[in-house]
């Protein structure tokens, strides 16, 4: 009776150095992303605010927030301010499209394993695709 037994798997954490080899499933990505991309925005609400205040306050501070995007603003150059929100657009639409996957799945009650695959996969591809046309629009290639 004993022989016929088979052995339990034994489950162990994961260490530190076995991290880059570990393959997380797609839905594990767009989770771990959609933590990084709540804290970024948090993250950036005091520079978000400083754009809408220069957008809104007078024609002044308008031209000041179009050329920031140029020239920059002081010693950061108009590259890297882009490149900020290319990152913040990128952060917005990564955290609503997976948010509204979270509430599709909660209103549904229908969650298999692959529903979370192939919704996973939509939400990383359609928040990729989004980014790239509006990075684009923001880097001036149309």
């Amino acid at each position: 009776m004993a022989n016929t037994l088979k052995e339990r798997p034994v489950y162990r954490n994961i260490h530190v150095s076995q991290i880059v080899a570990y393959r997380l499933p797609p839905a594990g990505i767009v989770s771990i992303l959609h933590r990084v991309s709540g804290a970024m925005m948090f993250l950036l609400l005091p520079f978000v605010i400083w754009l809408f205040d220069n957008s809104l306050t007078s024609e002044i501070s308008f031209d000041r927030f179009t050329s920031a995007f140029s020239a920059g603003i002081g010693f950061v150059p108009g590259w890297f301010i882009k490149l900020v929100c290319l990152g913040l657009i990128w952060a917005y639409l990564h955290h609503f499209i997976a948010g509204v996957r979270h509430l599709w799945m909660d209103m549904t009650h229908s969650v298999t394993k692959a529903q979370g695959h192939s919704s996973a996969i939509i939400t990383l591809a359609l928040s990729l695709l989004l980014t790239v046309a509006l990075g684009a629009r923001l880097f001036g290639l149309f």
